[in-house]
């Protein structure tokens, strides 16, 4: 029984005492529905990623405090909208998609590192006398408008003829302390979302677009081992902020349609 008392008789570090007691994610069964309610814009919306977690914090002894909650860096992006034979738009991450950096921050653009800070984080100020229990979630999907026309005219003619999407995130559960930064991963996911949209600009509006695939996404992986936060994942600029739209023609070279907001 002396190597229990013993390690009963050592303080342990509060590090080694936050407790994650469930976990849960997953995304939505529905398929991305699209709306052509607008003869400006195709709109389409993703079924939502969702993760909770049930947490609890032992006493904290002294004035410390720790907020735990979800972070979430984007690792990859495709984004291509085709018109027929004139050229594709594609919002693109420039360092990412040069391999500058391995992730980019996908925070709220407020509450760096946080994906948020309503339901997605909680706050435990020391000194406290009994156990803390809350639950910290969040969810994130996609509602883009893509027009039906050639981005960089100034015409309106329908000549959009496909949408693919591809996105890769990791979402991370994190304590970190608020005094000192230290900042301690408690649980590691891994989602991606994925849609092929197949589109007919000559039929008339709200006959034009398909969804080819997926129609179920593939569930989020809980990791085993947890992974290291990369350190351009917890600072500016989001992906909101950094992202660029493109227009690549056939022929020609690439335009910026949008800048980056950061």
């Amino acid at each position: 029984m002396g190597c229990i008392q013993s390690i009963r008789c050592k303080p342990k570090r509060f590090r080694d005492s936050i407790i994650v007691q469930e976990v849960n994610t997953s995304i939505d069964p529905n398929p991305t529905s699209i709306d052509e309610s607008s003869s400006v814009v195709l709109r389409y919306r993703t079924p939502h990623f969702r993760a909770q977690a049930r947490v609890l914090v032992p006493p904290v002894a002294g004035k410390e405090s720790w907020t735990i909650g979800w972070i979430q860096a984007c690792n990859h992006m495709e984004f291509y909208n085709t018109y027929g034979n004139k050229g594709m738009s594609s919002w693109e991450l420039p360092d990412l998609r040069d391999g500058k950096i391995q992730a980019i921050s996908d925070s709220d653009g407020v509450n760096y590192p946080w994906y948020g800070n309503t339901t997605e984080t909680c706050t435990v100020v020391g000194p406290t006398k009994k156990d803390s229990k809350f639950t910290v979630s969040m969810n994130d999907n996609f509602y883009p408008s893509v027009t039906w026309g050639v981005p960089v005219s100034d015409s309106n003619v329908p000549q959009l003829s496909s949408i693919r999407r591809d996105q890769s995130f990791t979402t991370w559960l994190v304590a970190i302390n608020q005094a000192t930064s230290e900042t301690l991963v408690l649980q590691t996911i891994r989602w991606r979302m994925r849609l092929h949209i197949q589109v007919d600009p000559k039929k008339p509006l709200a006959h034009r677009a398909v969804l080819n695939e997926p129609v179920a996404q593939e569930q989020p992986q809980i990791l085993g081992k947890n992974e290291p936060i990369p350190s351009n994942a917890m600072v500016k600029p989001n992906a909101n902020d950094a992202q660029v739209l493109m227009w690549r023609p056939k022929n020609g070279d690439p335009v910026v349609v949008i800048p980056p907001k950061y």
